[in-house]
């Protein structure tokens, strides 16, 4: 490394990887499902094509099958660890060849899925997370509390702080960072920042010192609930900058060494990497700051923003680094991380009808033969994968469990609005978190965008500029092949409302917003 972190010296420390052992509890049901989904993908996100090349010999047969594995589950069921995750490199498979594949096809049977739909709410509950000490969040990620001061330069609305620099100025600053690399779109951006660095060093007593900065406010989600609009229209503001690119995912993703699920572990993103997603931004505010400084102290109100849709609810590599040895919940979340490096930070959250969000979820993502049929049987599946963890686990051992979440067809925990809500309440207050509706911004734009100004505490805008920014067309909407597919069954959207509605009313109760109950 050539930087020194401002007056703290201690080296940044590697990640250490917990690996995690292969168990043998898994019960029978799951070790079917797992045993069919391994066949074809690794630790990859599940699909539905292995599972209906399944071809049932007969009623019958599938009944004593059906039969067999509940007993061998009942006979089991003292034995937890239902979900104990295994290697992302090797999915550890339990050969059982007196069992056949467990046709999930039949899922399709309507009153079965209601059942399980009233299984899962009767289970519902929302007892509070024990949130970990402020030491051993600390002690978890050295690294990054040897790297970011605790305190923050004054005169500047955003967290920046200088870094003492020590390598060659003419060298090329970002030539080993990895989203440089791996980020062809953005190539213009970083040769501009490349030339801009030498003259953005700040000399003093014969040393250089760097600006670097972490974002004001932090667009968290939720998928598919207009946050890319959201962020499109922010950025137009001339007091708001945001990193290089939308979405880094850095706190949930990259700092694990995750690029996609389905590949694995790859290399760590440093946190230097992260923080040069910042520099375009930092440069304008040292300029702002220079500037100042030698005609008033008034205070630079540039800030910066981060919009990584995966923030609010992703912490599928918990297992992996930070196992408390139990299995059962996280014992350190995102959140813990962020509010002990940035604990006056800002959080946007944008959410629509959970029903709507999942379908236009499935949509999004490019898998062939998308029909209505198809996102019935997903939902079934992923319905009765739920419920089989609740037999076994909380509901928040639930949507924080890795194998879960890789093994459901669609993505229903994302929708579990309240629950991510009151863990991230756990550690941050109400007043730091905006929380809006995709409907109500959808419906008036200007008034949606000037409650988030006032939340930023922006400077006031020419009529002009607010017209430029409320009036653009909407971003990332749904693609016309998507469009053509239409609505979700009516027996879909009956089954997901009942599904969702528990969280609803909570959400409701706790925003005091009967808005968000989307009846």
């Amino acid at each position: 490394m050539d930087h020194k972190y401002g007056l703290l010296n201690a080296p940044e420390k590697n990640l250490e990887y917990c690996k995690n052992k292969p168990s043998n509890r898994w019960t029978s049901v799951w070790t079917v499902i797992e045993n069919n989904r391994a066949q074809h993908q690794a630790w990859g996100p599940p699909t539905l094509g292995s599972v209906r090349k399944i071809k049932i010999l007969s009623f019958l047969f599938g009944l004593t099958v059906t039969v067999l594995i509940m007993a061998s589950y009942i006979l089991t069921r003292e034995q937890k660890g239902l979900f104990l995750t295994p290697s992302p490199y090797h999915l550890t498979v339990v050969s059982h060849p007196a069992q056949q594949p467990l046709n999930l096809s039949f899922t399709t049977d309507y009153t079965v899925v209601r059942e399980v739909v009233r299984s899962i709410v009767a289970k519902v509950d929302f007892s509070r997370r024990k949130v970990p000490d402020l030491g051993e969040v600390r002690e978890k990620e050295a690294n990054i509390f040897t790297a970011i001061p605790r305190k923050f330069l004054p005169h500047l609305k955003n967290p920046c702080w200088y870094e003492e620099f020590f390598g060659n100025i003419t060298a090329d600053p970002y030539g080993k960072n990895l989203y440089a690399l791996y980020s062809k779109r953005f190539q213009a951006i970083y040769d501009h920042l490349r030339r801009a660095f030498p003259t953005h060093l700040h000399q003093h007593a014969g040393r250089y010192y760097r600006l670097r900065c972490l974002p004001f406010f932090y667009i968290i989600g939720q998928p598919k609930c207009g946050t890319t609009d959201l962020y499109d229209r922010l950025r137009l503001h001339p007091e708001v900058h945001f990193t290089t690119m939308k979405e880094p995912h850095w706190w949930t993703r990259k700092r694990f060494g995750i690029i996609t699920l389905s590949n694995g572990f790859n290399h760590p993103y440093p946190l230097n990497d992260y923080l040069d997603l910042f520099d375009q931004a930092s440069n304008q505010i040292q300029d702002h700051l220079m500037s100042n400084s030698s005609k008033s102290h008034k205070k630079v109100d540039t800030i910066i923003g981060e919009a990584s849709a995966s923030t609010m609810w992703d912490n599928n590599a918990w297992v992996y680094f930070y196992d408390n040895g139990k299995g059962v919940e996280p014992p350190f979340l995102v959140q813990d991380f962020i509010h002990a490096v940035q604990p006056d930070a800002r959080f946007i959250v944008m959410l629509r009808d959970p029903v709507e969000r999942l379908y236009s979820d499935y949509l999004y993502f490019g898998m062939a033969n998308k029909s209505v049929e198809d996102f019935h049987e997903r939902v079934s599946e992923s319905l009765h994968l739920f419920e089989g963890c609740l037999a076994e686990r909380s509901i928040r051992s639930c949507i924080y469990n890795t194998t879960l979440n890789n093994l459901m067809p669609v993505r229903l925990h994302v929708g579990l609005y309240v629950m991510y809500l009151l863990d991230w309440l756990s550690v941050f207050s109400r007043e730091q978190i905006l929380i809006l509706r995709l409907e109500d911004h959808a419906a008036n734009r200007k008034i949606t965008m000037r409650r988030v100004f006032e939340f930023l505490q922006l400077g006031p805008l020419t009529l002009q500029k607010e017209a430029d920014i409320t009036k653009s067309p909407a971003s990332n909407t749904r693609r016309p092949a998507n469009r053509n597919l239409g609505p979700m069954l009516s027996i879909t959207k009956e089954i997901l409302q009942n599904f969702y509605r528990p969280f609803n009313q909570r959400l409701a109760l706790v925003l005091k917003d009967p808005a968000f109950l989307w009846t």
